[in-house]
């Protein structure tokens, strides 16, 4: 007969929590730490459980950011906070975050995937998430290697609209939670936004990401503050657009709305418009010149001193 030595306590634990641990598909080379320790604000029970499928993060109910260090020789005190996409319906977390974060640890800079509520809760949820998230980050900064000054944001489709909500409603009141942390500055330094939703208006908004997000009957007034287009000022941080004219799925005016909007308001602002390549392209090769954008993308973070190594 067979005999299976006896495993402590500890041991049944570990082996009992492996497919957990598996479903979570937490990357080896990361840390991942809670957004509201405190509790999250305006949580509802009844959603979940999250579901994590293929690399596609749904139902989110306890947002975090996923912490991926530097390269070690190089650490520059950049840090960028990652906002995937998904439509506001789910999170492409391996193609448009951790993928993202691992490119950016080569260049020296600290990143941060946010797994952000989405439809289950819509606005202002993902606006308090993604504000939280750099408020975190710049009050921990010195924890994390990063300067204070040099905090950005950086999405992805949705992703890209959230993102652009952090950098043109930082300091709108829906952002604000009642907690400690809403005293300290929501503002990014810079944006990243690869083929971005920006609009809420038609006939150039993505209709499923505007639906998850505000409803399936916005408010004029809803719509009008989150096209984001309508949104920026002066104090707008510096902007690094990618977008393609082959995009099927978010035209490619969402993105020439928001640089027009960048150049009236004489905000530094780059924009990249390819000729092929598709929505959710990601890192993707064989995309014809927009399988480049990561080195225009290096020459861009390069040319605002953000990849030199920053004073101590």
């Amino acid at each position: 007969m067979l005999r299976l030595p006896r495993l402590l306590p500890s041991v049944l634990l570990f082996l009992m929590a492996l497919p957990l641990l598996s479903a979570a598909a937490i990357p080896a080379d990361s840390t991942v730490i809670p957004l509201w320790p405190e509790g999250v604000p305006g949580a509802k029970p009844g959603v979940g459980p999250e579901k994590n499928e293929g690399g596609s993060i749904s139902a989110v109910t306890e947002p975090t950011l996923t912490v991926f260090a530097p390269a070690v020789d190089k650490p520059n005190g950049t840090a960028v906070i990652i906002c995937p996409g998904g439509g506001y319906r789910f999170l492409s977390n391996e193609r448009e975050g951790v993928q993202y974060a691992r490119w950016l640890g080569t260049l020296g800079v600290t990143s941060f995937v946010l797994k952000y509520r989405l439809n289950d809760f819509g606005h202002p949820a993902p606006l308090q998430d993604v504000l939280r998230a750099v408020r975190l980050v710049r009050s921990r900064a010195a924890e994390f290697g990063a300067n204070p000054a040099r905090i950005g944001v950086m999405g992805s489709s949705a992703g890209g609209h959230l993102a652009a909500s952090a950098g043109t409603l930082f300091a709108h009141p829906a952002g604000r939670t009642g907690t400690a942390l809403d005293a300290v500055a929501a503002r990014p330094d810079f944006l990243i936004l690869m083929y971005p939703v920006i609009t809420m208006d038609d006939p150039h908004t993505h209709a499923g990401s505007r639906t998850a997000l505000l409803g399936p009957n916005p408010t004029p007034e809803r719509v009008a503050l989150m096209s984001l287009e309508k949104q920026v000022t002066s104090a707008t941080p510096p902007t690094l657009l990618i977008h393609t004219q082959a995009d099927q799925s978010v035209p490619i005016e969402n993105s020439v709305r928001f640089f027009q909007a960048l150049t009236r308001a004489q905000v530094p602002a780059e924009f990249y418009a390819f000729e092929k390549g598709e929505h959710g392209m990601g890192m993707r090769a064989n995309l014809g010149t927009a399988s480049d954008w990561p080195r225009r993308a290096e020459e861009w973070l390069r040319d605002r001193g953000l990849l030199t190594a920053a004073a101590k």
